[in-house]
């Protein structure tokens, strides 16, 4: 750092722009340094040679940067990624900062970006992509799968490739959308460098040795010409293969904050007020929490990241039931903690996993009911297994098929707590160091016994005044329009209508003269029309133009927002054609689904246009940003 520190004090910097650039690159790694100066150096270049943007302005007579040395191989390696919330970007842009140090071209591409014709091409290809809900692709890469999953898909006998896969093994199809993207790759004869990668919520235990490997595979690929450490090379962030090829980031190198997902924000609770009717069989809340000295930063779309601990009423009933000691102490890795700590708060107890379920039968091999989970686990319909999963957690396991275990292995079975996300509900630019939240509360009755969610249970017993930790997560892909007069559409159901919130509040503060228009439904009008007061008056201030609800349990019939698209399919269709952004919000596994379907009805009918034809439109339409969606 101090030599760093030098370097800055002779530069041409004034002390403001040194400050920026300390806060950008403390907390980054070397390789990531090393990627920044080449992205750097190439802005410089570009700035030397056409003169400053915009302004008639020739860039003055300054030393240009040293010119990135050429890739040490004629060989181009292509990184493609699908990413929902960013884990996968984030991973894809690691390895090719890797696969740049060791001296390879790159091409660092997302999905919906990359030019399909340009695969038949490809010599050397790594993709890295997330599974949205049960198996499906996340929504940057719907285009590429349907291509590649088609009859119009290339042979592809000089290919060799590899995937990694990031998912979560409480799904029974488990990184499903990875492994199906490995093996169709393998049927058009493309050579597979090594095992697709599956990695749990806990990313780097698997991902890091994963890049490795694919390191190590593609400087074998390229070469025995390969210096032993390659410099950085440019790159460019374009489809289709060739050399020279160079990375740039899709998105501006965001400042380094002070408080992250491995160092979060203790914000205080402000507010948790109920926003149901008396008489609701849901327990929907709005939350206010303090961003007070915390200099986070965020936008309509963002999601909050919160740190929760488990109920201790719930680690004790995990104790009984698995008959270990809470005072034990269990080493994993450098860190030693009690048994209770460890349950507490480092490891997942309200959502089962498949590899937990898979190692707890491997103890019950010799009893009756060993075999019955046994079978479970077997059984070829995921639909079943799946429906097991989301209804028992950990304590039920415990209780219905007993077992031995140490207290090491149970720790290292049991997969680490996770945050959890919530779509944030409010727009900055109006409530200031605040951020607010629309939490649906999780609790129910199994065998008489309650269970509940981790994080809503943990939300629930902090009073006002107490603190909760937290950072930011930034979603790209979730963003308002950038010309203010586009007209939006907003698909919200139940807690998904939480964005939308932001997304009103952000265009009305900044005078937006595009049209906004919102679906919302819920069971009933008189106790779940979340934030109703506040809808009717931006109707009536004109805020809000349009607002199409559906309570689906308030007459014989049951009504959902897709039943509304379809009843004003004319209108959605035309503002759409004019321009419009869609955005969904809300359940992954059949409101989301539902809803894309009828999109795809609508382009249909009102344009005239094949499935196939609907399925590009829509596909065109999530490339350009104008289709986005925040499912969970």
């Amino acid at each position: 750092m101090e030599s760093a520190q030098l370097m800055l004090s002779t530069s041409l910097l004034s002390t403001a722009q040194r400050s920026q650039v300390d806060d950008l690159t403390t907390e980054l790694d070397p390789n990531a340094l090393t990627w920044l100066s080449g992205y750097f150096a190439g802005i410089a270049q570009e700035r030397d040679r056409q003169g400053h943007a915009g302004t008639g302005v020739t860039a003055p007579s300054i030393a240009p940067a040293p010119a990135q040395p050429e890739p040490q191989t004629s060989l181009s390696v292509t990184v493609l990624y699908g990413s929902q919330t960013g884990n996968a970007q984030r991973q894809a842009e690691q390895l090719a900062a890797d696969l740049q140090t060791a001296g390879l071209a790159v091409n660092l591409v997302r999905a919906d970006q990359y030019n399909v014709r340009d695969l038949k091409n490809e010599r050397l290809l790594y993709v890295v992509i997330s599974t949205q809900g049960d198996g499906d692709p996340p929504d940057d890469s719907m285009g590429f799968v349907e291509f590649l999953s088609g009859r119009r898909a290339p042979k592809l006998p000089e290919l060799q490739y590899a995937v990694l896969g990031l998912g979560d093994s409480s799904y029974p199809e488990f990184c499903g959308i990875a492994k199906t993207l490995d093996a169709r790759f393998a049927e058009l004869g493309a050579q597979r460098l090594q095992a697709v990668g599956t990695a749990d919520l806990d990313i780097e235990t698997v991902s890091d040795p994963w890049r490795e490997s694919a390191v190590t595979h593609a400087r074998e690929q390229a070469g025995s010409d390969l210096a032993p450490n390659g410099d950085m090379l440019n790159g460019r962030a374009s489809g289709g293969s060739g050399t020279g090829a160079t990375v740039t980031p899709l998105h501006p190198v965001p400042r380094t904050a002070a408080y992250s997902r491995n160092h979060p924000f203790q914000a205080e609770l402000l507010l948790n007020q109920p926003i149901v009717g008396r008489g609701s069989v849901k327990d929907i809340r709005h939350i206010e929490l303090s961003l007070e000295g915390s200099g986070l930063h965020y936008e309509p779309g963002d999601a909050l990241g919160i740190w929760p601990k488990q109920d201790p009423a719930l680690v004790q009933a995990v104790l009984r039931a698995s008959g270990l000691n809470g005072e034990e102490s269990v080493t994993l890795g450098d860190d030693t903690r009690s048994v209770y700590d460890w349950l507490r708060q480092h490891r997942e107890l309200t959502v089962l996993t498949r590899p937990f379920l898979e190692a707890h039968a491997s103890k019950q091999q010799n009893t009756s009911e060993g075999l019955g989970l046994s079978a479970l686990l077997a059984s070829e319909n995921s639909a079943n297994l799946r429906a097991w999963l989301t209804s028992n957690q950990l304590l039920d396991v415990l209780q219905q098929f007993p077992a031995q275990w140490t207290a090491q292995d149970f720790i290292l079975a049991l997969r680490p707590l996770t945050p959890r996300l919530y779509s944030i509900a409010s727009a900055q630019s109006v409530v200031d160091e605040e951020v607010h939240l629309t939490v649906a509360n999780v609790a129910y009755d199994t065998n008489g016994e309650p269970r509940w969610g981790v994080t809503t249970r943990f939300l629930s017993q902090i009073e006002e005044g107490e603190s909760v930790p937290l950072f930011i997560e930034k979603n790209e892909r979730f963003r308002l329009p950038a010309d203010s007069q586009r007209d939006i559409i907003m698909i919200g159901p139940g807690t998904g209508v939480a964005p939308f919130r932001a997304f009103v509040q952000a265009r009305t503060e900044a005078g937006a003269t595009g049209r906004n228009w919102l679906f919302f439904g819920n069971p009933h009008f008189q106790t779940d029309f979340l934030y109703q007061t506040e809808w009717q008056q931006a109707v009536a201030k004109g805020e809000l133009h349009r607002l199409d609800l559906a309570f689906s349990r308030d007459q014989a019939q049951r009504i959902y927002v897709q039943d509304r698209l379809r009843e004003h399919a004319a209108d959605v269709y035309d503002w759409i054609e004019n321009g419009a952004h869609v955005y969904v919000c809300g359940d992954a596994t059949r409101m989301a689904k539902d809803v894309h379907q009828t999109l795809l009805e609508i382009a249909r009918e009102q344009g005239g246009r094949t499935q196939e034809q609907a399925s590009e439109w829509l596909n065109n339409l999530a490339a350009q940003g104008r289709y986005a969606r925040d499912v969970y």
